[in-house]
């Protein structure tokens, strides 16, 4: 069953294949028949054409002789000749234009004043006479008057005495003199001497002309062709004034043979080697089909291939051209296939090769050792192409020389940036290998690219969280290093407060003694003592709420309005402000509500706060030095919004992305923990610390803390 399905299937493409090669030979020999045929039509409408043209010639010489005839006969009468000399001049005439028969002079009544007859031809009008053809020429005459110029009369037959006879067709032209008419002067044309004297000089052997009327009478004869039915016939109307005949110019010539022409004969042989061709094709046909099978599915391996990478593929000529480029290398990039390969021009001028590019070294060993080769694979210096980045286009150049010199190089990865067409920057990493046609030469080279940027990423990644782990490590060892500290310094600070306190109460004397200069010292003495006291107790209250904080406990909260805590840090503030020449301008709104809040931590921001506003304003150049303290109500939370602003540098954008990291400081003396134990303060307490540019100059920092509730 399989093999009878497999013979009809053969026998199949065999009859379909049959079928084909007898529609392609018919399809041949109908185009040989074809142009054999449209060859003969050819030439015979080539033929039938130059009938026509020379009908239309002698149609215009006859014309022309007549109109020239007209004009000598209007000369005849210009000079108004007398009856006697007039004969003399007629005759001249006549015998300058063997057409004409005869010419008369008759009065306006139409009586023959004098005539002259041809002298080739003599007693044209003997036999019939000339009163018998009154009629013909009264008919010419009427339509002379009627149209006020020449007429002709219709042709008629005119027998002679020697048995034969011509067709005759007389002119009537009238005469004036003045408005009056005078006369009229009357010629007589033979038909066939027009067609000999006119037509003749120009027919060829086997061509005749001929005279015939509308319905085809033939009037006038002359020539003489073969007879036969290749019989080629051109007609032309010869209209005159009062008379219309068909000049017919008939042509003889035999049929096409089988080979009318040189061109048919030549196509007719090509056709013939196109059979024989056609046999060789045939059989290398089937080859090639095979072969082209073969290739397609290779191409659409390859493709398939291609296009399921992840790696990026490029190719180039040695002239640096972009000959190919794969799906991913353009997803890659973001451009176009059709883009990366219209953006390639070259440029006649040589790669220039700074000395601090990657050639130094490189290329005076390659030159000494191999000169002639590094001569013949110097490419021209390629234009940058859309996804190098414009600084560094021309390391770019220098590197790809570099690598196309030592094709040893070139296999090993090189590490790059690339720019993808939104302007975003990726790290690449390029492989590349010679391209080597089929007999062995060198014509380009092939990229392979693989886009690093997960793996820098996730390097970055790793980077960071080592950073943050030996940050966190740090962050431990400072705890530590506040907890014992708090712990050690608790005990100083209680004996500098004991201390204050006792010497106080020994500067303490009974009221009743009149004061004297010593007692004024004394006094204040006593209000000195009592300031160390108070920053001692102060002091053991920052130590315990640093360990409290450090700890992760929460401090002693309590009700405090904020006027009182701007006014606990006043005094450090202007020591320090007087120091470095600031301003401060400080302003409070009224009826402000009171904060629930650590009041020493709250203290420590704002102290912190404003001397780094203080100490920014220190690196600046200005005259006047402004630090304002502004304390308002916030009407959408209630609470009461604090705000440091100082006329200082400001924060560039590369610092404000990092300005409460830990450790990261801008100061020389600074650690990085201020603005970051700020923000972690104001959070524990509910609210935002956040920063913004003066205009100016200068930055604003501002947080806000809640209202005291009602149950506290």
């Amino acid at each position: 069953m399989i093999f009878s399905l497999r013979r009809r299937s053969r026998f199949s493409f065999l009859w379909r294949r049959g079928y084909l090669w007898s529609m392609l030979v018919l399809l041949v020999v109908t185009m040989l028949a074809t142009l054999v045929w449209l060859a003969g039509l050819y030439e015979a409408s080539q033929v039938q054409g130059k009938v026509e043209r020379d009908a239309a010639d002698a149609v215009n010489d006859i014309r022309t002789m007549l109109t020239r005839n007209l004009q000598d006969m209007q000369a005849l009468q210009a000079s108004s000749p007398q009856l006697d000399v007039w004969p003399v001049q007629a005759a001249a005439l006549l015998r300058q234009h063997r057409e004409l028969l005869r010419i008369e002079w008759r009065s306006a009544s139409m009586v023959t004043l004098v005539h002259v007859d041809t002298p080739f031809r003599p007693l044209v009008f003997s036999r019939l006479g000339r009163e018998n053809l009154h009629a013909d020429v009264a008919l010419a005459c009427a339509n002379a008057r009627r149209f006020s110029g020449p007429a002709y009369s219709p042709s008629y037959f005119l027998p002679q005495d020697d048995g034969a006879g011509q067709e005759v067709m007389d002119l009537c032209l009238p005469l004036n003199s003045g408005a009056r008419l005078s006369g009229y002067l009357i010629a007589s044309y033979s038909l066939p001497t027009i067609l000999s004297d006119t037509v003749g000089p120009q027919l060829t052997r086997g061509q005749e002309a001929s005279f015939t009327e509308l319905d085809g009478t033939r009037l006038a004869l002359h020539g003489s062709m073969r007879r036969g039915t290749r019989i080629f016939t051109g007609q032309q109307v010869l209209s005159l004034p009062g008379n219309t005949v068909l000049l017919r110019l008939d042509s003889w010539r035999a049929g096409p043979d089988l080979f009318p022409n040189v061109l048919t004969a030549l196509v007719t042989v090509l056709s013939i080697a196109l059979l024989s061709v056609l046999a060789m094709l045939g059989r290398d046909m089937r080859r090639r089909m095979q072969a082209e099978r073969n290739l397609a599915e290779a191409l659409a391996f390859r493709k398939a291939m291609e296009d399921s990478l992840v790696t990026g593929l490029l190719a180039r000529d040695t002239q640096g051209h972009i000959r190919y480029v794969n799906p991913a290398f353009c997803q890659m990039v973001g451009y176009s296939a059709e883009v990366l390969l219209a953006s390639n021009r070259s440029a006649s001028a040589p790669v220039p090769l700074p000395a601090d590019s990657l050639m130094e070294g490189v290329l005076p060993p390659l030159l000494d050792r191999h000169i002639g080769r590094v001569l013949r694979l110097l490419p021209p210096e390629p234009e940058p192409v859309p996804f190098w980045p414009e600084d560094m286009a021309q390391a770019y150049r220098a590197k790809q020389l570099a690598r196309g010199l030592d094709s040893g190089s070139a296999r090993e990865g090189l590490e790059t940036v690339f720019v993808r067409q939104d302007g975003v920057r990726f790290p690449v990493l390029i492989f590349e290998a010679p391209l080597i046609n089929a007999v062995g030469t060198q014509t380009g080279w092939m990229s392979a690219f693989v886009d690093i940027s997960e793996q820098r990423r996730v390097e970055d990644l790793s980077r960071a969280s080592q950073e943050r782990l030996q940050a966190t490590a740090r962050l431990a060892t400072v705890g530590e290093m506040a907890s014992l500290l708090s712990h050690e310094l608790n005990q100083p600070l209680a004996a500098i407060s004991s201390y204050a306190t006792g010497s106080l109460n020994l500067l303490k004397d009974d009221d009743s003694a009149a004061p004297t200069p010593h007692d004024v010292l004394k006094a204040d003495l006593a209000g000195a003592l009592r300031r160390i006291a108070e920053q001692a107790e102060r002091a053991g209250k920052v130590i315990k709420s640093v360990h409290n904080f450090v700890r992760r406990r929460e401090g002693d909260r309590e009700g405090v309005q904020p006027q009182a805590l701007l006014e606990a840090i006043m005094p450090l503030v202007s020591l320090q402000a007087h120091k470095l020449g600031v301003q401060v301008q400080i302003h409070v709104d009224d009826d402000l509500p009171p904060l629930f809040c650590d009041r020493t931590m709250v203290e420590q921001v704002l102290l912190n706060l404003a001397r780094n506003g203080m100490q920014a304003m220190d690196q600046t150049s200005v005259t006047t030095r402004l630090l304002a303290l502004d304390l308002r109500l916030d009407t959408h939370t209630g609470g009461v919004q604090f705000s440091v602003a100082d006329g200082g540098v400001g924060i560039p954008v590369e610092v404000a992305k990092q300005l409460f990291t830990l450790f990261f400081t801008t100061k020389q003396e600074g650690m990085g923990l201020g603005l970051s134990l700020c923000r972690t303060v104001v959070e524990q307490h509910g609210g935002i610390l956040e920063f913004e540019n003066r205009s100016p100059q200068g930055t604003i920092f501002r947080f806000t803390l809640p209202a005291r509730p009602s149950g506290n």
